[in-house]
Order: structure tokens, then sequence, then C-alpha cells
């Protein structure tokens, strides 16, 4: 069944190929940029199968217009890829404060403005598919990606709980956690600091090192993943969270052991915090068990 995608960030790297992959299948999509005019060449070949949509996540009010627009090309909409997104390389020390706060609004606060102006419409036909292309990094830390993980954390924090609001209404939330992709996001991760301070070289500069020997040689091919959210689309039995990628795998594998040993190094710490013989309230597992 043709359905109707509403993609950010679709004028390049993934979200590009995640329209191509839909129009391809026979879907209608929404394709929203900043620059809509470098969607043009996608235009001339899917004609009114596709709607270029200027829109810059930051301001909620052109969210809204972005999904009135959808709404008024294609008279519903099925699929929501919050896929915009982007992050520079840097210590938090020497990141410039607005270099911070924008990562941060484009990363986390665009993915809640397009969400915020979608979730009516799907609540009101009780259905539909968002997808938050987060990364490997909203579970992990790397040195000099404090703005880009703390807001890809925030997404995945944020995808979970709406994900167990909406589930009833048969609204499905899976964020998406990959790992490196052959897009442009490794040159641009590694733009914009000019002088690494000598402290922070075992550090960031490690880090800068593996981006510099990784970009271009990513194991993540960006068009077989956007076939697979394609395909996910059709699916209500979809994760909360799925990684994407061998190396997402391993970094969070990796992860996830060493905070399971550091919990049980320090679980009598943990529980030293009670009043003396308190229990455990009632009702722990239920909550636990929503989805």
């Amino acid at each position: 069944m043709s359905k109707t995608w509403l993609i950010t960030g679709a004028s390049r790297g993934l979200g590009r190929r995640i329209a191509l992959a839909a129009l391809a299948r026979g879907h209608r999509v929404a394709a929203t940029a900043r620059d809509p005019g470098a969607l043009s060449d996608v235009v001339a070949r899917y004609g009114t199968a596709v709607r270029a949509i200027a829109l810059d996540v930051d301001d909620p009010g052109a969210a809204v217009r972005a999904v009135d627009e959808t709404l008024a090309a294609f008279g519903r909409l099925d699929v929501l890829v919050n896929n915009a997104g982007y992050g520079h390389t840097a210590p938090f020390e020497q990141m410039a404060p607005e270099d911070f706060d924008a990562q941060f609004r484009t990363n986390f606060l665009g993915v809640v403005n397009v969400t915020r102006a979608v979730l009516p419409h799907l609540r009101a036909q009780r259905g539909g598919h968002v997808f938050q292309v987060s990364s490997v990094g909203g579970r992990t830390s790397t040195p000099g990606l404090s703005a880009y993980q703390a807001a890809k954390w925030a997404v995945g924090g944020f995808s979970d709980v709406l994900a167990k609001e909406v589930a009833h209404l048969g609204i499905r939330v899976c964020t998406l956690e990959p790992g490196g992709m052959r897009t442009e996001w490794g040159h641009e991760a590694r733009r914009g600091l000019a002088d690494l301070m000598p402290d922070y070289e075992p550090s960031v500069g490690r880090t800068l090192e593996l981006l510099g020997a990784y970009v271009g040689h990513e194991i993540g091919d960006p068009m077989r993943i956007a076939d697979l959210i394609v395909e996910l689309s059709d699916r209500d039995d979809l994760p909360l969270r799925l990684l994407l990628g061998g190396d997402a795998l391993y970094v969070c594998t990796q992860s996830e052991a060493q905070r399971d040993a550091e919990r049980e190094a320090w679980r009598d710490a943990t529980l030293s915090t009670h009043f003396p013989g308190a229990q455990l309230p009632q009702g722990l597992d239920a909550l636990k068990g929503l989805k």
C-alpha cells in the first residue's frame, strides 16, 4: 500500500537515500530541507509523487507549515523520518557556546518540533510510524562529541517515552542507531576546530585521528539502510531502538558491558542509601512492563 512520508534533511546523505528508496517503492514523499532547490533532480524524476518543502527544523512554526503542506499535497501522512542532524568534533571547553547550542537545537529540539507537529495527525488516524535517526552515540560516549551525543541521548530518551505513550494508538516509534555510514557526516564532524589544546590530544585528538582514518571507509551503506527503513515501515513489531551496523553493535556491546560491570562493582553503595528496613514499592514491575 502506498504511504505518505515526511523526511527531514532529505537533500543529501541518508535522508536523500530514504526519499529515493520510498519513491522507488511507489510511496509519496514530502522531502524537506533548508534549501528545497537541492531536491530539484528528485522532483524532476518523480514528479507529483514528491514535494520538496523548505524546512528549518529549529523553527517550530516551520515544522507545522511543512506538515500542513504535506497534507495539502497528499491528503494524509503515514511515516515521519526525523533525519536532519550534524555534529562537530571539539573538546567541550573549546566548543563555542553558540555551536554547542546550535547542534543541540537541530539534533534534539528539531526532532521534538517535527514530532510535535506530526503527532496529532497520526493520533487522529490511529496509526503511523515515526523513525528517529539517532546514532550509536545515543548510547555511548566519544570524546569531542559532547553536543552531538548529548542531543542523541536526549532523542533516545524522548523517543522511548513517546513510544510507550502512543503504542496503544497504533503509532510505532523506533529510534535508529547507526554506526559509521558513507555520507557527508564524517567530513562535517571534522570541520570547525582550528587548534586543539595540547591537554586534549590524548582524548579528543585520538577521536580526530580515528575519524580521519575512518571517513570514506565506513562499513554502513546508506542505501541499504534506507531500504531497510522502507521495509520497517510495513511492520508493527518494531524495537524501541535498532542498532545499524557491526561497528554500532560492537561499540554498544562494549559500552554496556562496562556499564554492567560498574553497576555491580558499586552495588553496595547503591543500596546503602535506603531508609533502614525500607522495601521497594509495589508497582515497579508494572511500570517496567509498559511497552
